[in-house]
């Protein structure tokens, strides 16, 4: 594919020239007259794992507008860029015939670094075969958290049934930049992919979490469990998960569930709130992110996108996440109908985080009927995020496994609305047979809350086309309907 090309010629610019998180030489790569990264000893290669575009997936945001969560207001929508607008829309075109796609830049240039590691580091010298298999497994991990991403871009939700024919995703794994020919692989191939990838990396990955920016153990089983969870495979999910969970207390930095009880009280580590939001860490000193993946969140500084009435019946008065929230455009009235603006933060961190591990388990449980183990799951996150008084999930729904289940779907939604999250959920549950009869709808309201459009997804776009630039560059290539 000529466009993954191009964005792999674009990531070798962009890792000669960024800094590092550690305080990296910045000289240790060189360019060959083909355009190539040149690492060769193992700490060039340990160096490379290091670099910030890894973490920073910017442009990869899709996922925060096309939530149902979301609607849209008057005369803010109508300022928005067209991409914006069309993925609210959940348009077939999401890009001008030109464009690049922000969902496929980021991650196709990182693809290419991991595969540099993952094929030309046993031929590093210096370092000790150890060294080797632990940056390896890092890159592997990496690689498979990448393309899970890319499969839930572009990708149908993965059913068991059609996953063998379902079109996915070009696996490439040659750090090659002169490849032009790529062939879709099946959903099912990819998730394959993904999940040989983890399996293999595991036993080599650092048993410790170090560090927010590095692959670990716990991180790895953490996006292991999640895959299997969006295959529908809750039974095998569970043990990754809890390994995940059960890795964090040998952790050597600070992880874990922030406490709102402590952090939004009087002098707390969030407070004080003002107009522009809550003072939120950046990526490295967040304590509840254990491998770090961010995008931009451009919600704190526009109007055009809020939350809707029925998320905002989900929360209970008390709940300290309304404090993210704002009942005022930025510089703005109010809105209307009661909707809120997410102020904060300003990247959305969506690697893997604690509060994902603990709901995901707790939805695993609740499926496969461990009632009561989701109930402690859940309320092992809802009284860090409520008073003590209110956090208790009521009796009559913790007894009985569908209503749990829904309630745990909703915590979701409690916990990550206008974030992105709740899109990859849409996917996953379009194909369960308990929610695959649900419709999805994003409402346009004027500036005095009166609904001025409605539109309502449809089957096809749970998968983003790929833009017409890409199609153009790959004769044969199929794009989705």
């Amino acid at each position: 594919m000529n466009k993954t090309s191009k964005n792999i010629r674009i990531a070798v610019i962009f890792a000669l020239t960024t800094t590092v998180f550690l305080s990296c030489k910045k000289s240790f790569l060189e360019v060959t007259p083909k355009g190539k990264l040149i690492a060769q000893t193992v700490s060039d290669y340990n160096l490379l794992l290091n670099n910030v575009d890894l973490v920073n997936q910017i442009s990869s945001n899709a996922q925060i507008t096309l939530g149902d969560e979301m609607v849209a207001i008057e005369p803010y929508f109508s300022g928005q860029s067209l991409r914006t607008q069309r993925l609210f829309r959940w348009d077939d075109v999401t890009y001008e015939p030109n464009e690049d796609a922000g969902e496929l830049s980021a991650p196709l240039k990182n693809i290419y670094t991991y595969n540099k590691i993952i094929t030309e580091l046993p031929n590093a010298t210096d370092g000790t075969e150890q060294q080797k298999s632990s940056i390896k497994a890092e890159a592997m991990a990496g690689r498979a958290w990448t393309y899970f991403l890319l499969i839930n871009y572009f990708g149908k939700p993965y059913n068991a049934s059609t996953s063998a024919t379902d079109p996915g995703f070009p696996i490439v794994t040659a750090p090659d930049v002169t490849q032009t020919k790529f062939t879709r692989a099946t959903v099912k191939e990819v998730y394959d992919f993904i999940i040989s990838d983890l399996v293999s990396a595991i036993p080599n990955l650092p048993q410790k979490v170090s560090s927010r920016v590095r692959m670990s153990r716990p991180a790895a089983e953490g996006i292991l469990g999640k895959v299997y969870v969006f295959m529908g495979k809750y039974s095998d999910a569970l043990p990754h998960l809890n390994a995940s969970i059960q890795g964090l207390a040998n952790a050597s930095i600070p992880v874990g569930l922030y406490d709102y009880n402590v952090t939004f009280a009087p002098g707390g580590q969030f407070t004080p709130i003002d107009d522009f939001g809550v003072p939120y860490p950046n990526l490295d000193g967040i304590q509840e992110n254990i491998y770090g993946k961010q995008c931009y969140n451009d919600l704190p500084f526009g109007n055009a996108l809020v939350i809707d009435k029925k998320t905002i019946d989900l929360y209970q008065s008390s709940d300290f996440r309304l404090n993210f929230y704002s009942s005022n455009a930025v510089f703005g009235p109010a809105y209307p109908e009661g909707f809120l603006r997410r102020t904060s933060p300003s990247t959305i961190q969506f690697g893997v985080v604690v509060p994902d591990l603990y709901l995901l388990s707790a939805e695993c449980k609740a499926r496969t009927n461990d009632l009561s183990g989701a109930k402690t799951d859940l309320e092992y996150l809802r009284i860090r995020r409520l008073p003590s008084d209110s956090y208790e999930v009521p009796a009559s729904i913790a007894n009985q496994q569908l209503p749990l289940l829904k309630y745990i779907l909703d915590e979701r939604i409690r916990e990550f609305s206008a974030m992105g999250y709740r899109w990859f959920d849409m996917r996953r549950l379009s194909v369960d047979p308990l929610f695959s009869s649900n419709t999805y709808t994003h409402t346009l309201y004027s500036a005095t809350g009166t609904v001025t459009n409605t539109f309502t997804l449809k089957p096809n776009r749970f998968a983003l086309r790929f833009p017409q630039k890409v199609i153009n560059e790959n004769p044969g290539m199929e794009n989705n309907p």
